[in-house]
């Protein structure tokens, strides 16, 4: 197995996060726990890595990522859609710590989504780069094909167990009524 560099992506709260007016954006909606409480998926990868990778999908597409903390909720569903009105363009990403993730648009009803990507042990690091690449194309109004995920049945119960422990200890980070809050982040 070969050792890949993975840039640290130092994250800092900097206050409430508003919503954004910039049409090249896409907003990254972070769980509460996520890269705070919480460092990995479900299957270890780096929450570091995810993060380098979405943000990287969305700049091969030629728009900024933007990063916020949604507090109010453990719901990844509601977290994408949080994101996505705060996004100046209207699309944004949501993802729990375990690894879980939904492209959302502003206008859709929480579980009308884009995309849901919820097999969590199934997502690697190239699945969270072609995330952040759908998410930019969605932002530039275009129609792109859905991200390839792979399909374990055996996914489910294999992790099931550890999936609702890490639930738990993320929901036990939401703040009811909770703001969500502006990232600044560097690598």
């Amino acid at each position: 197995m070969e050792n890949k560099f993975v840039p640290s992506v130092k994250i800092e709260e900097i206050g409430e996060a508003k919503k954004g007016s910039r049409s090249e954006e896409v907003v990254i909606g972070l769980a509460p726990a996520f890269k705070k409480f919480q460092h990995k998926t479900i299957t270890d990868v780096p929450h570091d890595e995810v993060l380098t990778e979405l943000i990287a999908g969305i700049e091969e597409e030629g728009l900024k990522a933007r990063i916020v903390r949604v507090t109010r909720t453990s719901d990844v569903s509601f977290m994408a859609l949080d994101a996505a009105k705060l996004s100046g363009s209207g699309i944004g990403i949501g993802i729990q710590s375990k690894g879980t993730t939904v492209i959302h648009q502003k206008d859709l009803l929480p579980l009308n989504n884009l995309e849901l990507f919820p097999q969590a042990p199934l997502l690697t690091p190239e699945t969270f780069r072609l995330i952040g690449k759908n998410a930019a194309k969605y932002a530039k109004g275009e129609s792109p094909n859905p991200v390839p995920v792979a399909s374990d049945q055996m996914a489910r119960p294999k992790y099931q167990a550890k999936a609702a422990l890490l639930h738990i200890k993320e929901t036990k980070h939401v703040v009811q009524h909770g703001k969500p809050v502006e990232i600044k982040y560097e690598f």
